[in-house]
């Protein structure tokens, strides 16, 4: 291992929840010369790509230690640490304690299911930044037909409410304006804690117990969200107008293979329902293209979804089998298929979300300016271009215009 004095480096890849991590990781890190890959195996492509990731840091920096953690670490970590480029493997739960970082040991990974704790991680490193996430639940206890993450993450278990709010306080102290809490499963916050408390009661008490001034949540699981959390989605100003719903698909047939709990109907009838209550909310969601058996049929009700469901903020993903998963194992859809209907998908989902863009020319809205201070995000997660403003600040601008896709704001 190199004895330079190189600054350590984090390279995140898939998720929120990992990217929210690494800035845990990178403070654990101090001054060592290493490279941290922190995986993803949400798909055999993800995998593939963590891969490349691995054999590109090394190229980059031969001289430092190049440890590998993550969900496909976690889940294979004989086959990365074979590589020759992989110095070390740390799994999923001992990635965010200082004793791993601290040891010499090559394969540090346990057991994911046995661990029965998290915490609400996230160190002070989110400086640089106006927005800071705060994990307060990890792993899952579904198990979705296409997923591997729980093999990577474990069971569901969720962070203390009293941890959480002292943890967002902090945050807020050091000058970050809004808050997004985020798990793998957020909406299954809560079963494993005494008293079983709800995601709903745990956003209450953020909100009375804390002085953020803006709240986010990560991605929700429809069927999850109880008329406690529904209230504070669609009547507290400081949760923010942007629900990101785990739809997946548009065809009930689809989502019984899946091993979805929700049907079409209930999709549709939960962002009608957040509509009303609140016309302003911006619906995202995560949508599967080409999931096998899906026929042309099927794949025409996820296509209809996006107007159905007014979704603006699309992540849209054509399917690719992930080993080990029940789906892997069914009738297949051709690859080219899925990759049109993703870019169908994807088509649609520009067509709507540029007529909402339009649709806000001439409100006023509330940015948060993020780095390097002249763009931010509206409550509604619309990126908007602004003049130069110190980053933190929550500025109020009038929408002018449309440009590439991004809102362009002056002050109101």
């Amino acid at each position: 291992m190199s004895s330079s004095n190189a600054a350590p480096e984090v390279i995140s890849l898939g998720c929120r929840l990992n990217l929210a991590e690494s800035e845990t990781i990178r403070a654990l890190l101090g001054s060592r010369d290493v490279v941290v890959v922190n995986s993803c195996a949400v798909t055999n492509e993800a995998v593939r790509q963590t891969r490349q990731a691995i054999r590109r840091a090394r190229r980059a920096r031969p001289g430092a230690q190049l440890v590998v953690t993550g969900c496909a670490a976690q889940i294979d970590p004989a086959a990365f640490g074979a590589m020759p480029e992989v110095d070390r493997v740390i799994g999923n739960a001992e990635k965010l304690t200082p004793a791993a970082w601290a040891s010499d040991e090559a394969t540090l990974v346990q057991d994911i299911m046995a661990v029965r704790q998290t915490a609400p991680h996230l160190a002070a490193s989110f400086s640089a930044h106006a927005r800071a996430f705060v994990e307060v639940q990890n792993g899952c206890d579904h198990r979705c037909t296409f997923c591997a993450i729980p093999h990577g993450r474990g069971n569901s278990r969720s962070v203390p409410a009293g941890a959480v709010v002292e943890r967002v306080q902090a945050l807020v102290a050091a000058g970050h304006r809004e808050i997004v809490l985020t798990g793998v499963d957020l909406t299954s916050y809560g079963p494993d804690l005494p008293g079983s408390p709800s995601l709903g009661l745990l956003v209450e008490r953020v909100l009375a117990h804390t002085t953020v001034a803006r709240l986010r949540l990560s991605s929700l699981d429809g069927i999850e969200i109880d008329d406690r959390l529904f209230a504070l989605l669609t009547q507290e100003a400081r949760v923010m107008p942007h629900v990101h719903l785990s739809l997946q698909a548009g065809d009930d047939l689809v989502l019984k293979r899946m091993k979805r709990r929700h049907s079409r109907a209930q999709s549709v009838a939960l962002v009608e329902r957040l509509k009303a209550a609140r016309p302003e909310i911006a619906i995202g969601a995560d949508l599967i293209a080409g999931f096998p058996t899906e026929d042309g049929a099927m794949f025409a009700n996820t296509l209809a979804l996006v107007d159905d469901c007014d979704i603006v903020h699309a992540h849209i993903f054509p399917y690719s089998p992930r080993d080990g998963t029940p789906a892997a194992r069914m009738p297949q859809v051709a690859p080219g298929v899925a990759k049109a209907r993703a870019a169908a998908l994807r088509e649609r989902a520009a067509v709507r979300r540029a007529a909402w863009l339009g649709s806000l020319i001439g409100t006023r809205q509330s940015i948060l300016v993020e780095r390097p201070g002249d763009r931010g995000h509206a409550g509604n997660f619309a990126e908007v271009l602004l003049p130069p403003t110190e980053v933190g600040t929550i500025a109020s601008v009038k929408i002018e215009r449309v440009q590439d896709g991004r809102l362009i704001g002056a002050a109101a």
